[in-house]
């Protein structure tokens, strides 16, 4: 029980990353102090989505995942949560 919330938690904070990286500009433009932030954040998904590279909390949402009796996913966050959602079957 604890795994799949602790892997809850982490697609949670994946998520909330995703949608600081997309629209943390905004919020900085409110509050500059957040550029320092958007900054490092928006060139880290920028090289994790364009580079082909795989995020570091999608293995351990994975391994949290088999810990809790479930099965892990391959690919990616985007391609297994975002993407159907954008384009549904």
């Amino acid at each position: 029980m604890w795994y799949r919330l602790a892997a809850d938690a982490v697609v949670s904070v994946h998520l909330a990353f995703i949608i600081f990286v997309v629209c943390g500009a905004f919020l900085a433009w409110r509050w500059r102090w957040l550029a320092w932030l958007h900054l490092p954040a928006a060139i880290w998904g920028t090289l994790i989505e364009f580079a082909g590279w795989i995020c570091p909390l999608t293995p351990i949402e994975n391994e949290l995942r088999v810990r809790a009796g479930g099965v892990g996913y391959g690919g990616g966050f985007i391609e297994h949560y975002l993407v159907p959602i954008i384009y549904p079957t």
